[in-house]
């Protein structure tokens, strides 16, 4: 069902960002009218925090570009696409030649603080009216602060910081770029009190959850390699019983599996509205889906796409024999042709592989007919066995208890495997390289990787044209650079 919301653009994107609230994603709100508001004299109802709510929720769906070129920049796949120059942007990452000029890493920049300035929007004027709900509301606006800060933080490092008050223009020139330790501690203290007020479980499918709050502080806490907080409260949530890992590692990524039990935050889409290349970001479908999907594609369960983010030979070898996710994770279109009689052709860099997660499948009766940009797929952004993986690591890496480690590990590896064989009793820094090895083939094709092999120390040995020293952040949009008038200085060894 569509949800309308404000359809108000809000003052004042950080320098460059124009904010435009956008229709948000399905199960989440039922609101009507569409009308223009004085951003200075609203909030003069609940039911003006709950939209401004559903705003703050609303560029989730942006991260699309965060997922697909998260995992572009890794060495698990190639970018793809139709030609060389198909996406520039992505095919400069993919190389690890990108530069500051770089237009998709400069939209990730402004959509991640799109959704920064809607969150201190509403905390703005959070005090400006009393009712029954606020706080539960707070907390889900102070989780997705943390959530797009943390984004910024992987890919761009230091960041300006701004509590509870919009950025406006000319901050550029006077609020400096926050230290990395700086910034973790806001996105630590949002996760904290959203914990502590969010339920363990919504009304509405998607909204934010203690869980949800727990599993991202730890992933923030591991990340910093503040091992002995990670494993506490990651092992808080395992405790606590909400979450499991579902039997059928199949049934997670097709529409029935959608906010399963093991979903501990998922980032909802539909394919009810249109989008068009001149608006990406208006999509209310997974647009990274469509960019994955197999150009020429004509056949079962799946439709066609424009074959980016093709995965490599060496990426399917790290499946281990007898190893079910391997079927799940990555599609073979040759065996798959051949036994389906599919046809399709083939484009820049073919592989022969896709990902089979992300692979746009059949669309329904309702769907807009544009390109094949809005696809309903749901991002699995925070998965119960990447919870169970990080405490693995957390007890490892913090010499907590390797007992821990390898019990949450062979959850994981029992799951996969459909039995107790694959066990691993290994200690110490053989176990370090089996949780990082679990964390590739088990999240592959998710985003997470290339995030791991730089906060582990990896990145440059593996990733090829990496760069130590330079490479483990992306670099700030030039025109940043250009209107802080020397406030900000470029991240390490890019122009």
């Amino acid at each position: 069902m569509k949800k309308n919301i404000l359809n108000k653009t809000i003052v004042a994107g950080l320098f460059t960002v124009l904010l435009f609230i956008f229709s948000c994603n399905d199960n989440f709100v039922k609101i009507s009218p569409e009308y223009s508001i004085d951003s200075e004299n609203y909030f003069n109802s609940p039911d003006d925090y709950y939209m401004a709510l559903v705003a703050s929720y609303d560029m989730l769906q942006a991260t699309y570009a965060n997922v697909i070129l998260g995992e572009i920049a890794s060495e698990n796949t190639l970018c793809g696409g139709e030609s060389p120059t198909d996406v520039i942007g992505w095919q400069q990452v993919d190389q690890m030649i990108h530069t500051s000029t770089n237009s998709n890493l400069k939209d990730i920049w402004n959509w991640m603080f799109a959704g920064v300035q809607r969150t201190n929007y509403f905390m703005e004027f959070k005090d400006k009216l009393e009712f029954d709900g606020k706080e539960q509301m707070i907390g889900e606006v102070r989780f997705l602060r943390a959530y797009y800060n943390f984004e910024l933080v992987k890919w761009f490092g230091p960041i300006p910081l701004k509590m509870d008050k919009r950025f406006n223009l000319g901050d550029e020139t006077s609020i400096p770029r926050s230290p990395v330790a700086d910034v973790y501690a806001e996105i630590e203290k949002d996760l904290i009190y959203a914990a502590g007020v969010l339920p363990v479980t919504q009304a509405e499918t998607g909204r934010a959850t203690k869980g949800a709050a727990q599993a991202l502080l730890g992933k923030v806490y591991l990340y910093q390699e503040k091992f002995a907080e990670s494993a506490n409260v990651l092992e808080q949530l395992i405790m606590d019983g909400n979450y499991t890992l579902v039997s059928d590692y199949n049934s997670i990524f097709e529409n029935e599996g959608e906010n399963g039990p093991e979903s501990v935050f998922e980032i909802q889409y539909t394919d009810a509205e249109g989008a068009g290349f001149g608006c990406l970001q208006c999509s209310e479908g997974n647009v990274a889906v469509g960019f994955s999907g197999v150009r020429g594609y004509t056949g079962p369960l799946f439709s066609p796409g424009f074959s980016f983010d093709v995965p490599v030979q060496d990426a399917i070898d790290q499946f281990e024999p007898g190893d079910h996710r391997k079927a799940v994770t990555i599609l073979d279109i040759v065996s798959w042709a051949d036994s389906t009689g599919a046809t399709y052709t083939t484009g820049n860099e073919h592989t022969g592989y896709f990902n089979r997660k992300y692979l746009p499948r059949k669309r329904s009766e309702n769907a807009q007919n544009d390109l094949n940009l809005t696809n309903p797929n749901n991002y699995r952004a925070i998965r119960y066995s990447d919870v169970l993986l990080m405490a693995a690591e957390a007890n490892n890496r913090g010499n907590i208890s390797d007992a821990k480690a390898q019990e949450y590990l062979n959850l994981v590896r029992r799951r996969a495997f459909g039995d107790l064989n694959h066990d691993v009793t290994l200690t110490g820094d053989a176990l370090t390289d089996a949780i990082y090895h679990e964390r590739r083939v088990e999240l592959m094709g998710e985003g997470i990787h290339f995030f791991d092999l730089v906060r582990t120390g990896q990145a440059a040995n593996v990733i090829p044209g990496f760069t130590a020293g330079k490479n483990e952040l992306f670099p700030i949009p030039k025109e940043e650079i250009d209107f802080s008038a020397g406030n900000w200085k470029q991240n390490p060894n890019y122009n």
